[in-house]
């Protein structure tokens, strides 16, 4: 039998973890069931990890990295309107289509948060600076100020992120393509108004009482 590279099995390691976590969060997600679901025994996991939260990192930038690709794929290089339905379409389709990658992305965040500080948002941060950047790509080109596309990518992580929660409470797949028109159309009423709205204006400074 061929010998499976180092590097595939990480990555059938990652695969794993992502349905045990998303299965039995992270308390639950032990070496032995994570070796199991990668057809693997836990010594080949020790193998290629020193440790579980070596293997829960690697897990973390699975997630990001799967953010990132999901936003640059979704790029229609077309108005800011588009572009933004692309990539909230594209993040809905994601947890969509992989019910534990959505439930699997929340444990990690929260285990993050408690483990780590600060890195508990990053793959927050870096979702929302990939797709900043491909919106403002397209908002140069369109002509849309700074301060309205800056505003985006946190009314998409909001709405997303609520139907991934919805989707993952009721598990109804025929329910979840309806709600992601609902939430796509929350999205376009949203940006239309705020697009016709243009830059937000400065705050008028109160003039000094006379003496």
């Amino acid at each position: 039998m061929a010998r499976i590279p180092v590097a595939q099995r990480r990555r059938d390691f990652i695969d794993a973890a992502v349905e045990v976590i998303a299965s039995n969060g992270i308390d639950g997600a032990t070496t032995r069931r994570i070796a199991e679901q990668a057809n693997a025994n836990v010594a080949m996991l020790h193998y290629c990890y020193d440790s579980k939260e070596d293997l829960f990192a690697d897990v973390y930038e699975f997630v990001a990295t799967r953010f990132r690709e999901v936003i640059e794929q979704s790029d229609p290089h077309t108005t800011v309107l588009e572009t933004a339905q692309a990539i909230m379409r594209g993040v809905m389709e994601c947890y969509y289509d992989s019910p534990a990658f959505g439930a699997t992305t929340l444990e990690l965040i929260n285990w993050a948060r408690r483990q780590h500080g600060d890195r508990g948002i990053a793959v927050y941060d870096q979702a929302m600076q990939v797709g900043l950047e491909v919106l403002r790509r397209v908002a140069a080109e369109e002509g849309v100020a700074a301060d309205v596309v800056d505003e985006i990518p946190y009314v998409i992580g909001t709405l997303s992120d609520g139907f991934a929660i919805n989707f993952l409470t009721y598990g109804d797949r025929a329910a979840a393509k309806a709600q992601m028109d609902i939430t796509a159309s929350v999205l376009d009423s949203w940006l239309s108004a705020r697009l016709a709205a243009g830059p937000a204006k400065p705050a008028r400074r109160k003039r000094a009482a006379s003496a």
